[in-house]
């Protein structure tokens, strides 16, 4: 294989629409109130992929050195396990991938507030400073928080709480009353998928001492705790629909959650883990799915 398709693997392709699906959603909520501008959508995609770029980097290098990526591990081979890419190659594409993240953020930031507005600046720059932070310690390092059963915070929090409505604040400036629920929309099925990542991999992670909550919950618990994800994430966008708008029209966006709802059957039915991998892409795709019927309301 290449160096050009060792990147493009380590880079993880199939995880990037559900990156920037609470940028759409936080986007959709904008242009419902006339708060949209290109600029800041355009920059705000771009600068959510170099982030999620950066995490599967980190990722891969993270759970590469410390060993948890053996050949007890289910699911697409990583790029440092593989021997596509040196440890250092990666530490190296971690760096630039870092600096062109933050001159992103830099020139998002700057579309949304211009040159006057030092606080808000400042606020949103130091945010961009604590994603890629975040990114890189989820595997990396020894207070790595993805080995101590955190993973699930810290995706709801970033790709829902500051995705959708960090996103929704670059637009307008304000948080209005509702965004709080779109923004835990995507949290949700963002930590769901996540949580499917670590279902497939329960028993690999147990044995290097990588303790998911997965790892923790068990095997029973752990799909309780899957079908509360969506559940609650099916509740929230509701809400949002009901609230925010009169036509009937507007509740299409839930037909996304067909395919969500009969993931948790399959979850329940599937008793070898390992197999649940094909159902990590329906997730992230039924989510984008989501996030763009959100967005296409606006032109009805």
């Amino acid at each position: 294989m290449s160096k050009v398709k060792a990147w493009v693997s380590a880079a993880r392709l199939r995880t990037l629409p559900l990156s920037v699906s609470g940028i759409i959603a936080g986007s959709a909520s904008a242009y419902a109130g006339d708060s949209f501008r290109s600029p800041v959508f355009i920059l705000a995609i771009a600068t959510t992929l170099g982030f999620q770029i950066l995490s599967n980097f980190a990722n891969d290098y993270g759970d590469g050195v410390k060993g948890t990526d053996n050949k007890d591990r289910v699911g697409p081979a990583r790029a440092l396990q593989s021997g596509l890419l040196k440890a250092k190659e990666l530490k190296r594409g971690m760096i630039i991938t870092s600096a062109i993240t933050l001159l992103l953020a830099s020139m998002l930031i700057y579309a949304a507030f211009g040159k006057d507005n030092f606080l808000l600046s400042f606020i949103f720059f130091n945010l961009g400073i604590a994603a890629i932070i975040a990114a890189i310690t989820y595997t990396v390092g020894t207070s790595a928080y993805g080995y101590r059963a955190l993973g699930d915070l810290f995706v709801f929090v970033f790709f829902g709480m500051v995705g959708v409505m960090g996103c929704y604040f670059l637009y307008t400036q304000n948080l209005g009353e509702l965004i709080i629920l779109p923004a835990i929309t995507i949290g949700l099925l963002s930590t769901a998928v996540l949580n499917l990542n670590n279902m497939r991999d329960r028993i690999s992670d147990s044995k290097v001492n990588k303790n998911t909550l997965a790892v923790i919950l068990g095997g029973k618990r752990v799909k309780y705790y899957h079908a509360f994800l969506i559940f609650f994430a099916f509740i929230s966008a509701s809400l949002y629909i009901w609230i925010s708008f009169t036509e009937w029209q507007y509740f299409i966006p839930l037909v996304a959650f067909v395919p969500l709802f009969l993931n948790v059957i399959k979850v329940f039915k599937t008793e070898d883990a390992t197999k649940l991998d094909p159902e990590l892409k329906k997730v992230a795709l039924s989510t984008f799915l989501f996030a763009l019927l959100l967005f296409a309301m606006n032109f009805i």
